[in-house]
């Protein structure tokens, strides 16, 4: 069973099309990531699904209502954490958690089990105003109220953007675990790394869906032989690579670059020889497994 659908929804803001007939089907306790750097459309789809926007073509059903007709009842069974931290920032973590609550006319204890996890870790803050939280508890508080009435679908709009790395970790060991609970996890990010913790991801760029599988699947699909490249000047060396006839691509990743060959064939001697003759020192070529990175990069290089 599906608890979201989404067929050709598409959805423009005057002359900028945001969404363009995007389809997806996310199943039941799936946990699910739309992967996609600012302005894919991830944020504008969340809203459609949301019920805060209106699409301009296309349907969406949540747990199997509509979007357009059945909004109140998809509000009351969604829980909603966007990208921006909207909570009250003048009230204590303890009066805003109280505040959702009674939203949802629940109590914080009939649900405590679910967030317990993660309210242990604002406790020791319960008393202090949300806008003086850090960025990780601000984080943890609004993921506290999203869940506080134990909905079926929980919508994250880029949970993690602006968290350091720790909290990022931790944040998703907690999805990990609602997910254990049966709700269905509806995830965006920028972070390509955070790809291979879901279940099935769909990239976006510019309002388009360009592939839907699991991560693994879509890894496995990357149609080049890629090269790990390095040495000591590690600008330099980009740019001489770029510059190396025989280079199909080659992009920065971290301590290394990732590079693809206009010939697969091609030997990587020539390159070690290309790269010596400038002058690089400690040169190292490895095969390299592709990352979910490396096939939206190459999307964007086929299209070149």
């Amino acid at each position: 069973m599906n608890s979201i659908e989404v067929r050709n929804i598409a959805k423009s803001y005057g002359d900028i099309t945001a969404v363009r007939d995007v389809s997806l089907r996310i199943r039941s306790g799936e946990l699910f990531g739309l992967i996609g750097p600012d302005g894919a459309g991830k944020t504008t789809l969340f809203r459609i699904l949301t019920t805060l926007l209106l699409a301009d073509k296309g349907d969406a059903k949540v747990c199997g209502m509509d979007v357009r007709k059945d909004w109140q009842e998809i509000r009351r069974i969604s829980g909603y954490m966007p990208g921006r931290f909207s909570l009250y920032q003048d009230l204590s973590v303890e009066e805003n958690l109280q505040f959702f609550a009674t939203v949802f006319k629940t109590k914080i204890e009939d649900n405590y089990e679910l967030i317990r996890d993660i309210y242990v870790q604002l406790e020791p803050f319960a008393k202090r105003r949300a806008g003086k939280l850090s960025g990780g508890m601000k984080q943890k508080l609004a993921l506290c109220c999203a869940l506080i009435h134990r909905p079926r679908v929980l919508f994250l709009d880029e949970p993690t953007t602006g968290v350091d790395p720790v909290s990022r970790k931790e944040f998703w060991d907690i999805l990990f675990r609602i997910k254990e609970q049966g709700i269905t996890i509806l995830v965006s990010t920028p972070y390509m790394d955070e790809a291979s913790r879901c279940d099935r991801i769909a990239l976006m760029r510019d309002g388009v869906c360009l592939r839907m599988d699991t991560p693994d699947a879509i890894c496995a699909s990357f149609p080049h032989k890629l090269w790990s490249v390095c040495a000591t000047d590690m600008y330099r060396l980009l740019l001489d690579i770029r510059s190396f006839e025989g280079t199909y691509s080659c992009h920065a990743f971290g301590d290394q670059h990732h590079v693809i060959f206009k010939d697969e064939a091609q030997d990587t001697a020539m390159l070690m020889a290309y790269l010596v003759s400038k002058g690089h020192r400690e040169i190292q070529i490895k095969p390299l497994q592709p990352a979910v990175e490396d096939v939206f990069m190459n999307y964007r290089e086929d299209e070149l």
